[in-house]
């Protein structure tokens, strides 16, 4: 047994060594894409069943991985990777559909926005067809339903709808006994997504209770207020799910808290790349050094570590650069550095770090 261990570290070893490859066997994915892309090992390959126009700028794509992808829970994302122009690029999407989906049909689903100007979102939208074959990661995130049926309330905005219709598909499923609650915010009619998979949902789901809320349908924007929340039975008694927006995710906190709810009652899922950081009046910047790359950059302003790199000219991996995938997350020897989501500040020892979300607040020292 030991001997057979040593053995796979060998191999694992040589294969990082010799062929920059974390998996050995991917060594050969060129060779056997050419014949069937389904057997690629660098990742699970999902090939695309069906394409399904949700609104004029979003659109549903039904996946069918390979059979040795591991699975979901209702609510977690995946990251996708895609060659453009050579390139390859990964991008973080939720997952809609429920996790009995994959388990009995072996398919499942992500709805996605195009974005303006987004790279990926544009691509998909416009070149990726049926039979095509995209990669996938295993699934992560906590944006999960209650352990025990406890009232629930969801507030979505646009797409961040998407972990929220596998979270009502699976309670639907599983007969989740207590309230639900669903306000879910679009800029009109014509914006919402799935609506007939919510109309069945709230047909057939007695707990339910779905509505949908135009903001830009009149000559003044409507937004998530007071009446709406007090039209919710229970409140304060219930779980809390946000996403969306972040303007809509700041304004539901703050009305949230001051009708008494706590931060443990309120759940979030970063939706977009945060437009602003809470970083305040901090003086940021520093020197970080790259040990690994042996290379020194003085840094100034909040630009994060990942922008640091990559304008040094390096390349870390990373994933969906809002600090969900984890993807690029890298030892910090030394220094101090901010979160940007949160304001909030690392020891100065070792621990390890989101680059993608993390600014210097003076000398840093990585080991990449």
């Amino acid at each position: 047994m030991l001997a057979k261990m040593n053995q796979t570290r060998a191999m694992h070893w040589l294969g990082r060594q010799l062929l920059n490859r974390s998996n050995p066997a991917s060594y050969f994915d060129p060779l056997t894409e050419a014949i069937n892309p389904m057997w690629i090992q660098a990742y699970t390959p999902a090939r695309v069943e069906r394409i399904l126009v949700e609104t004029h700028d979003t659109k549903t794509f039904v996946l069918r991985p390979a059979s040795r992808w591991s699975g979901f829970h209702a609510g977690q994302h995946v990251n996708i990777c895609v060659d453009i122009d050579g390139v390859r690029r990964q991008r973080t999407f939720s997952l809609s559909s429920s996790p009995q989906l994959w388990q009995n049909d072996g398919v499942v689903t992500l709805t996605i926005k195009r974005l303006p100007g987004g790279l990926v979102t544009n691509w998909l939208h416009d070149q990726l067809e049926e039979g095509a074959v995209l990669g996938l990661t295993e699934a992560f995130g906590d944006f999960l339903m209650p352990a025990m049926p406890k009232p629930v309330l969801f507030i979505a905005g646009g797409s961040g709808i998407t972990p929220i219709l596998s979270l009502l598909e699976t309670m639907a499923a599983e007969h989740f006994r207590a309230p639900v609650t669903l306000l879910y915010f679009v800029r009109t009619q014509e914006d919402v997504i799935a609506s007939e998979k919510l109309e069945a949902l709230a047909a057939r789901y007695s707990a339910l209770s779905v509505r949908i809320i135009c903001t830009h349908e009149t000559d003044e924007p409507r937004y998530l207020n007071d009446a709406d929340l007090d039209s919710v039975p229970g409140l304060k008694a219930r779980e809390v799910y946000l996403c969306g927006p972040g303007g809509l995710m700041d304004l539901a906190n703050d009305l949230l808290y001051q009708r008494g709810l706590g931060e443990e009652q309120i759940h979030c899922t970063l939706f977009a790349p945060p437009v602003s950081s809470p970083l305040g009046d901090e003086t940021l910047g520093g020197e970080v050094s790259f040990a690994r790359a042996d290379l020194n950059v003085d840094s100034s302003g909040d630009a994060t570590l990942l922008e640091i790199a990559e304008a040094a000219g390096l390349k870390p991996q990373y994933g969906c650069r809002m600090g969900i995938c984890h993807q690029c997350s890298c030892r910090k020897t030394s220094g101090t550095v901010i979160n940007r989501l949160t304001g909030k500040a690392s020891g100065p020892g070792e621990e390890s770090v989101q680059l993608c979300i993390s600014v210097p607040r003076g000398p840093v020292t990585l080991e990449a």
